[in-house]
């Protein structure tokens, strides 16, 4: 008899077949699903911004860009959109948003500014537009 973890593995690839996938990724148009396959494209991309943690890493980048993203061995799509900073090329170049924050805080953004950049909102709509979903109680 196999272990309670083999078993639910067995389960869910047996729902996965029935539902006639090969994989356990769903597709949410307009969006780029954070998956395995996206989490290797953008390691590099994410180490980097993950090395943001340290204020001498962001003043490294800050005085020589093209030299910190070559040290981490970015690709060219992964550059485009750090030079761009544009948040959805970003994601669209396997990063993660919790690491693109880090990378958004050298220029005073949070993670609510990425997300208004992301729906074409300006940060108070964004945030007028989280409110909305608030139970009543709560905004």
């Amino acid at each position: 008899m196999g272990s309670p973890v083999e078993g639910g593995c067995r389960e869910m690839r047996a729902r996965n077949h029935q539902l006639g996938g090969g994989t356990m990724t769903r597709t949410i148009p307009g969006t780029s699903m954070f998956d395995g396959q996206m989490a290797m494209k953008g390691l590099a991309l994410n180490k980097m911004c993950y090395s943001f943690n340290e204020a001498a890493n962001r003043q490294s980048f800050l005085a020589d860009e093209a030299a910190y993203c070559r040290k981490y061995g970015l690709n060219e799509e992964q550059v485009a959109a750090i030079t761009a900073r544009n948040v959805l090329q970003l994601i669209a170049a396997g990063g993660n948003v919790y690491y693109l924050a880090k990378f958004a805080g050298i220029f005073g953004l949070d993670v609510q500014d990425l997300g208004a950049q992301q729906t074409g909102m300006s940060k108070e709509e964004f945030k007028a537009k989280l409110r909305s979903y608030a139970p009543a109680g709560e905004k």
